[in-house]
């Protein structure tokens, strides 16, 4: 391989350093839309989060567009972005996709884990508990993201989680709206699925993960009566 075909296959530094950039206002964005930080309805604009993160603005139009991939937000030329409503239709798809792939994982899990597994996701749990009890819903609802990954990782399948985590983003977002009142449901609801694991019991573990993520309907009955304008189709 010669000098020039070389050079011509590797990026500019400046674009390596301008991509980690737009991960970076990604990852915040993201975080800020799932969290309800950025409610349905905010209007974002370029020029106002490259100001506040001290970045040029072509990072900022990346990470949008990311953004608006997911169907978190509208870009409207000439006009403001705005935090699209949380999509039914994409909650819809995200419990189809997390059922049929964590059922798929838990069964497995239910035969492969040891004991040691067992006593980690345990730990989890106990971690669950203790932010629920400081009221701290951002922790909880990354500890609530790990229980169900490292079972998918325990049981050798890894690669599911993030084909999980890339469709339930809308679903997320409806979560958060409920941690204030569904988030002990949903640590116990952890404990059943771990009984479940313990027992080697894939039926059980089957059914209780059904059970937990059947929880998002009556979320979405919550949001129609209280908050509807939170909603879209």
């Amino acid at each position: 391989m010669t000098d020039a075909s070389a050079a011509a296959i590797l990026p500019a530094l400046d674009d390596v350093r301008a991509q980690t950039i737009t991960d970076q206002i990604y990852d915040v964005l993201y975080e800020r839309v799932i969290d309800l930080s950025l409610p349905p309805g905010t209007r974002i604009s370029e020029s106002e989060v490259a100001a506040q993160m001290g970045v040029s603005r072509q990072p900022v139009r990346d990470a949008f567009f990311r953004l608006s991939q997911l169907g978190f937000i509208v870009i409207r030329p000439q006009r403001a972005t705005v935090v699209t409503p949380i999509s039914e239709e994409a909650i819809r798809q995200a419990h189809f996709i997390r059922l049929s792939l964590e059922t798929a994982c838990l069964r497995e899990a239910a035969h492969r884990l040891t004991s040691v597994q067992h006593d980690a996701l345990e730990a989890l749990i106990r971690q669950q508990e203790a932010a629920i009890a400081a009221d701290d819903r951002r922790l909880f609802h990354r500890l609530d993201d790990r229980f169900h990954y490292d079972i998918c990782t325990y049981a050798g399948y890894d690669f599911v989680w993030a084909l999980v985590r890339d469709n339930k983003g809308h679903m997320d977002r409806a979560r958060y709206t409920s941690l204030s009142y569904n988030a002990g449901n949903a640590m116990n609801e952890h404990r059943v699925i771990l009984q479940a694991l313990r027992d080697r019991d894939p039926d059980a573990a089957v059914a209780a993960i059904g059970d937990h993520l059947a929880r998002i309907e009556d979320t979405l009955d919550r949001l129609r009566s209280e908050q509807p304008e939170m909603l879209g189709r």
